[in-house]
């Protein structure tokens, strides 16, 4: 059976303590939460030892785990991964971020916040790549050393113009050459920018390359919120063997966060069940 892991910005956002946002996941069958780091409090990089135990102690004390963190500069605003004045400080904030990631005990930490990577006008792609992967050469490294995988999350070009495939981001992988930087595919994302995405499972989870799947409509709402074909999309994955949680991450609820993450697992859980 698939893991599914919920992203927790949509119950924090109305309100629900940590605790709370634990029993709602565990009592939908989620095996942990996909924590966005602002959600944690402001510069989250930089919480103490004793708060990032106190957090993963409330986690795992509802038996849940910490699958990973996402969003990293969301609570960032003023960064940005290609500005080369705010290189040396966001490179920072994100080392922080992994030391994070490890302290909680997550296994991936998910690179999307588009807003952070805005496209210097008029750079080809062979720079861009080239200029992202001098960048991100110390955060993975700092990736490997704490036992986590960094992935680059290829985003559409509504939100973006920096990384929008699968193939995009897996250049960058080759380019930084290291195997704890990785990409990943957002089924949102990649619904809007390069569909189908059973296919596209199909043809990049047997590379290695992806080290994370985001389940989300391509409309932004939680899997079974729109039309997208999940049926064949969970059929690629459980195909393809994957063998990690699944974060479901709705950028959007119907009715409330819980409903909405009701709604994700129930999705999963259903065509998982109705596979051939």
């Amino acid at each position: 059976m698939l893991e599914l892991s919920l992203c927790n910005e949509l119950l924090a956002a109305e309100g629900l303590s940590l605790a709370a946002q634990c029993g709602v996941a565990r009592d939908l069958g989620y095996v942990g939460l996909e924590l966005a780091p602002s959600t944690l409090g402001p510069a989250p990089h930089l919480l103490p030892a004793s708060k990032r135990a106190a957090i993963r102690g409330v986690i795992e004390g509802q038996g849940l785990r910490v699958t990973g963190l996402h969003w990293l500069l969301s609570g960032y605003p003023d960064l940005s991964i290609t500005d080369p004045a705010m290189r040396a400080e966001t490179t920072e904030v994100l080392i922080g971020l992994v030391g994070l990631c490890a302290d909680l005990g997550g296994r991936v930490a998910v690179h999307g916040s588009p807003q952070q990577r805005i496209r210097p006008e008029g750079m080809t792609d062979q720079a861009l790549i080239a200029d992202l992967a001098e960048f991100f050469t110390p955060i993975a490294a700092e990736a490997e050393q704490r036992g986590v995988t960094y992935c680059i999350e290829p985003l559409s070009r509504h939100e973006t113009a920096t990384i929008n495939t699968v193939a995009e981001g897996a250049g960058l992988v080759a380019a930084v050459d290291n195997a704890a930087f990785r990409t990943m595919i957002d089924i949102s994302a990649a619904g809007r920018t390069e569909p189908p995405v059973a296919e596209l499972i199909r043809h990049w989870a047997p590379t290695g390359l992806i080290a994370h799947i985001h389940a989300n409509d391509s409309n932004r709402g939680a899997p079974g919120a729109g039309d997208d074909p999940f049926g064949e999309i969970v059929s690629a994955i459980v195909e393809s063997g994957w063998p990690h949680p699944i974060g479901v991450e709705p950028f959007r609820t119907i009715i409330d966060a819980r409903v909405t993450a009701a709604i994700g697992a129930a999705t999963m859980r259903a065509c998982e069940r109705g596979m051939p």
